[in-house]
């Protein structure tokens, strides 16, 4: 059975970076919200803090992600708010568009690129015809001065205190283009994009293009 790599943070994980990741996820939903009643999908839910903030919504919330501890955490917040699923995102549980929102915050950086890839074309096969996909994940700059270089400085020892692996695949994420770059890939249009902590993390709402 493979490790659970987030067992050891998960009952602090919120505690950390709860104040910098709402502010993301508050940004992404006021930029891609869902009409009331949408299904939303958040891949790599964690411990269910996005999906928490569509309930004002009265969306049908589904989450999957591959820590079982994580998703511990995720069962308590939500309750029977949301289907939450333990599975791996190369390989999606859910059938063919089937979703009118599908999210994925600061998870695609961890992965290595093939393994992004694999994701975010399960994304699209799960995503209705005139769905949108709501990506929020660091960004490779420029960064502003003051606000942006602390911003980055601090979410770089982050990544380094993560371990080896999880530290180069974040470089080499930023180094092929971030976000953008992984859109255009996937033959998606980015329809709306905003920057914040000073250029350090992106935002974008893609379509189909």
């Amino acid at each position: 059975m493979e490790q659970d790599s987030y067992r050891g943070i998960a009952d602090f994980y919120d505690w950390l970076f709860e104040s910098t990741n709402r502010g993301l996820s508050l940004a992404g939903i006021r930029m891609c919200r869902p009409p009331k009643g949408a299904r939303v999908l958040d891949v790599c839910c964690g411990t269910g803090s996005q999906l928490s903030l569509y309930q004002r919504y009265q969306c049908r919330l589904s989450g999957l992600d591959a820590s079982p501890a994580m998703l511990a955490i995720a069962r308590r917040r939500l309750g029977a708010a949301a289907q939450l699923n333990l599975g791996d995102a190369t390989r999606m549980p859910y059938a063919d568009r089937r979703f009118d929102l599908v999210s994925c915050k600061l998870a695609l950086h961890e992965m290595p690129p093939g393994m992004r890839a694999a994701v975010l074309g399960e994304t699209k096969r799960v995503l209705k015809s005139d769905g949108r996909i709501l990506l929020i994940d660091f960004r490779p700059g420029p960064y502003q001065p003051l606000k942006g270089w602390i911003s980055r400085a601090v979410s770089f020892v982050a990544e380094f205190a993560a371990g080896g692996e999880h530290f180069k695949n974040q470089r080499q994420f930023l180094a092929a283009g971030g976000l953008p770059a992984l859109a255009q890939q996937q033959d998606l249009r980015i329809e709306k994009q905003h920057v914040m902590a000073g250029g350090t993390f992106a935002v974008l709402c893609l379509v189909r293009a």
